[in-house]
C-alpha cells in the first residue's frame, strides 16, 4: 500500500505525520510526504522521502509577525488560492499511484489534498491535532483575521455556523476557482469538504479529550509520537545540565516573536529570581542570552524527548506537540499562548493542574514571575508527574493500522 502524507505547516505538524509514517513503514506501506522545505532535514533523518511545497515557510512566518512583510487580513482569500494551486500543483503528480491520502494543516492546502484525491479517486483521510480545530456544541471555534464574533452570540452551535460562513468567504472562491479549472464541481461547504464527518484526532485522550456527544463521528488515536528518540544530547548541552541544579527552559519552537530579545530579557530575570539556571532555545524566534553568566545556556536543535525530563519547568508557546511532550516528560510548564490552538493548550495545562497559563502572548517579569511559581512549586511537579505517567505514546500506532486495514475499519472520504 503507498500512502501520501500531506502538511502544510509549522514542525509541530510535521513532526506527527513523521511519527505516522515511521509505523506505516513498520507495517509494509511505502510512505512519502509533502509538505514546506523548512522541514527537508527531519524528512531525511528518518527516511522519509520528501515532495516540498511552496517557498520555505519561515521567512513569510516571520516577515508576517515581525511587520517586515504585512499581511492585511484582507489579502487572506488571495492568498488562499494561491496556496490550494500551489499544493495541488505539488502533489497532484506525486498522488498518482498512491492508495490513500492523510492530510492536515491549513485548509486551503488541505481542501488541495482533498480534490488531488477526489480527481484520482482515492481515500482522503483528514487529522486534527485538537479538538477545538473540529466543530463541537462543546467548545467555540477559532477566529480568522478579519473575521469576529458578535458578542452577543454565545452559544457554540450559532457560533460554528458563522464560522462555516466566515470560512466559506474566506477560502470558499478560491477552492471553487480550482475545482472548476480542473473540471470539478463547486463544493458548498470549505470547512466541512477539508474536514469530512470522521476525522482523526492526534491527541491525548487525558490532556486534550474530545467531548461527547458531537456530530462528528471523530476517531480519537492518541497522540502521534515517533518511536522511541534515542538520540543523545549535544555534549555541551549535557555539561550545561550537569554543571548544577535542573534549568527552566524557554522556548517558542517554530514561533516567531516580534521582539524576542525583550522577552529573552523578561524570562531570564524571571527565572532568575526565583533561584533557576535558564536553558533558552533559540527556534524560529531566534532568542539569544542577554549576558554573559554561566547560570544560562541557549540551545537549538535537541531531543526534547530526553531533555524534558531533566528540567525543572518548561516556558513554551503552547504547541500541542511542546504541550504533549512536556507533559508526557512530566515536568511542569508555562504556557504563554500567542495564537491558533495556543490559548486551548495553555487552558487544558492550568485546568490539570500540571502547570500555568499565562495571560496573553507578551510576557512581563511581573506577568511571567506568579506563573513561574505555580509552576515550580512541589504540588505542581507532583501533579505533572501523575498526569504524564496516563499520556499514551501509541496514537501513531493505532493510527497506521487503523488506516491500513479494510475499508470498513478506516475513515475514508473520496
Amino acid at each position: 500500500m503507498r500512502v501520501l502524507l500531506m502538511t502544510c505547516g509549522s514542525r509541530g505538524d510535521v513532526e506527527p505525520m513523521i511519527a505516522l509514517a515511521v509505523q506505516l513503514r513498520a507495517l509494509g506501506a511505502e510512505v512519502r510526504m509533502c509538505a514546506p522545505p523548512d522541514f527537508t532535514a527531519l524528512t531525511d533523518e528518518a527516511g522519509i522521502p520528501l515532495t516540498p511545497i511552496g517557498p520555505a515557510l519561515r521567512p513569510m512566518v516571520k516577515g508576517a509577525v515581525t511587520g517586515t512583510k504585512p499581511q492585511p487580513p484582507s489579502s487572506l482569500p488571495q492568498r488562499a488560492a494561491e496556496m490550494v494551486t500551489t499544493t495541488y500543483d505539488a502533489l497532484a503528480p506525486v498522488a498518482e499511484g498512491h492508495d490513500l491520502i492523510v492530510a492536515t494543516g491549513l485548509i486551503p492546502a488541505a481542501a488541495a489534498a482533498r480534490t488531488v484525491a477526489e480527481k484520482l479517486g482515492i481515500p482522503y483521510v483528514f487529522v486534527a491535532y485538537f479538538p477545538t480545530y473540529l466543530p463541537s456544541p462543546h467548545h467555540p471555534p477559532l477566529t480568522w483575521p478579519g473575521r469576529t464574533f458578535p458578542p452577543e452570540v454565545t452559544d457554540n452551535r450559532k457560533l460554528w455556523d458563522l464560522n462555516t460562513e466566515h470560512l466559506n468567504e474566506l477560502f470558499g472562491p478560491g477552492i471553487n476557482a480550482h475545482r472548476a479549472s480542473i473540471g470539478l464541481p463547486p463544493v458548498d461547504n470549505a470547512r466541512d469538504y477539508v474536514l469530512t464527518d470522521r476525522p482523526l484526532l492526534a491527541s491525548d485522550p487525558v490532556l486534550s479529550p474530545w467531548p461527547e456527544p458531537a456530530s462528528l463521528d471523530v476517531v480519537q488515536t492518541g497522540t502521534w509520537f515517533r518511536p522511541l528518540d534515542e538520540r543523545p544530547l549535544p555534549t555541551d548541552l549535557e555539561a550545561f545540565l550537569q554543571a548544577g541544579t535542573p534549568p527552566v527552559y524557554v522556548g517558542f519552537g517554530s514561533i516567531p516573536l516580534r521582539d524576542p530579545e525583550d522577552v529573552a530579557k523578561v524570562a531570564i530575570e524571571a527565572v532568575r529570581a526565583q533561584g533557576r539556571r535558564v536553558l533558552l532555545g533559540s527556534g524560529w524566534a531566534d532568542l539569544a542570552l542577554t549576558d554573559d553568566q554561566d547560570d544560562c545556556f541557549t540551545i537549538g536543535e535537541a531531543n526534547h524527548h530526553a531533555l524534558f525530563p531533566r528540567l525543572a519547568a518548561v516556558v513554551h508557546h503552547g504547541g500541542a506537540g511542546t504541550t504533549t511532550t512536556a507533559a508526557r516528560a512530566g515536568t511542569p510548564q508555562v504556557v504563554v499562548p500567542q495564537f491558533a490552538d495556543q490559548p486551548y493548550w495553555a487552558g487544558r495545562v492550568a485546568d490539570l493542574g500540571i502547570g500555568a497559563a499565562h495571560d496573553g502572548p507578551n510576557p512581563t517579569f511581573e506577568s511571567l514571575s506568579p506563573a513561574l511559581r505555580v509552576a515550580l512549586a512541589a504540588e505542581t511537579r507532583a501533579r505533572a508527574g501523575a498526569v504524564g505517567a496516563t499520556i499514551r505514546t501509541d496514537g501513531a500506532a493505532v493510527a497506521a493500522k487503523l488506516l491500513l486495514d479494510s475499508t470498513q475499519a478506516v475513515p475514508v472520504a473520496v
